[in-house]
C-alpha cells in the first residue's frame, strides 16, 4: 500500500519520521474519502501517527509491513470516527455537507487499479456528489467501500479493520456499491453537466427568474453549509421557484463587490464568490437530465481553507 517500495517500509521500522510523511499522502486520501472533511482526516492520520510513536521498538520491528500496519490503524480510527460522527453532528449548526475540493483527486489520489471492474474513478471519489451519498452508508459500509472500490483492499484486509469476516466485508462493499448506483442514477455526463453549469450561470446573470428556472428541476433542492460560522439556510430550500428566489436574493445581496470565478473540480464546472480576493462560498451542482436537481453551497470558511490557500 506504498508507492515508496519496500527500502521505505524498512526505514518505517525504524521511525524515520521522514519515511512517516511519505505515507502521508495514501493515508490522508484514505481518510477523507471515509470522513467527508479534510481536518478530520488530519485528525485520523495524526491519530494513525500516535499509535504507531506509541509501539515499543520491539513492537514496531515485529510488524513486517509498516506501510499495510498504517493503513489498517487509519482505517480503525476513521471507522470510529464514523460512527461518533452522527452524535457529533447533532450540535452541528444547520446542514453539514462534505468538504469540497478545488481541483480533480491531484492532492488526494490513489493508486490506480489494474482492475477496473466496479471501481470509481478518481475523481469521482471525491466529488460532492459521491461523499453526500456515503454520508448514507452505515460507517462499516462505506469503509469497505473506500477501501475496496476505491483503494482496491483486499476484503481478508478490510476484515481486520471492520472485525468482520473477509464475506461478510464483500457483502458490505456489494450494499454500498448498490446504493451508490442507485443514487447516482441518471447523473449527467461530465460534458453534458458542464453545459448546463454554464446556462445556469448565463440565467442568473441575466436576473431573469423564467430563465433561471428553465434550468432548473421543479424539484430541485438547495443545501448550504454555513456550519454556525457564515450565514447559511438552516434548512434546505425545496422547488424550483423558491430555489431560484434563494440564488437570485443572493446575487442581489451581495451586490456589485460579489466576485465570481468558474473552478474545474471532480464534480465539473464549480461556481466560486467572493469578495476582495476571498472565496466565501463554493456552489456545486449536481445535473440529472438537461437541469439542475441538487446545488449544494459551501459557506462554512473551515471548509474552505484549500480555496484560499497560496497556489
Amino acid at each position: 500500500m506504498t508507492t515508496d517500495g519496500g527500502d521505505a517500509r524498512d526505514s518505517l521500522r525504524g521511525f524515520d519520521p521522514a519515511v512517516l510523511d511519505a505515507e502521508r499522502g495514501l493515508l490522508m486520501s484514505l481518510a477523507y474519502r471515509m470522513l467527508g472533511t479534510v481536518a478530520d482526516a488530519e485528525d485520523a492520520v495524526q491519530e494513525t501517527y500516535a499509535r504507531w510513536v506509541r509501539l515499543s521498538p520491539p513492537e514496531r520491528d515485529a510488524i513486517e509491513n509498516p506501510a499495510a500496519w498504517l493503513t489498517r490503524v487509519v482505517g480503525r480510527v476513521c471507522l470510529d470516527q464514523l460512527g461518533s460522527a452522527r452524535a457529533r453532528r447533532e450540535s452541528y449548526v444547520g446542514e453539514w455537507l462534505p468538504e469540497p475540493l478545488p481541483g480533480g483527486a491531484g492532492m488526494f489520489a490513489a493508486p490506480r487499479s489494474e482492475d477496473p471492474l466496479d471501481r470509481v474513478t478518481l475523481d469521482e471519489s471525491v466529488s460532492t456528489a459521491l461523499l453526500v451519498v456515503l454520508e448514507s452508508l452505515t460507517p462499516a459500509e462505506r469503509v469497505a467501500f473506500v477501501l475496496h472500490d476505491v483503494f482496491a483492499v483486499p476484503f481478508a484486509e478490510i476484515a481486520e479493520i471492520v472485525g468482520r469476516s473477509p464475506e461478510a466485508c464483500r457483502q458490505l462493499a456489494s450494499s454500498a456499491r448498490r446504493h451508490v448506483r442507485e443514487r447516482r442514477s441518471g447523473a449527467a455526463t461530465r460534458e453534458h453537466h458542464d453545459e448546463v453549469v454554464r446556462a445556469f450561470m448565463a440565467a442568473a446573470a441575466t436576473g431573469a427568474l423564467d430563465e433561471l428556472l428553465a434550468v432548473l428541476d421543479p424539484d430541485v433542492r438547495l443545501v448550504s453549509d454555513g456550519g454556525g460560522l457564515a450565514s447559511a439556510a438552516i434548512r434546505p430550500v425545496l422547488g424550483g421557484d423558491h430555489v431560484a428566489r434563494f440564488i437570485l436574493g443572493l446575487k442581489e445581496k451581495r451586490g456589485p463587490a460579489l466576485e465570481l470565478s468558474v473552478a474545474e473540480t471532480a464534480d465539473g464546472l464549480t461556481l466560486a464568490m467572493g469578495e476582495g480576493g476571498a472565496i466565501d462560498s463554493v456552489l456545486i451542482a449536481d445535473v440529472r437530465g438537461d437541469r439542475i436537481a441538487t446545488i449544494w453551497i459551501m459557506r462554512n470558511p473551515e471548509k474552505l481553507r484549500l480555496w484560499n490557500s497560496p497556489g
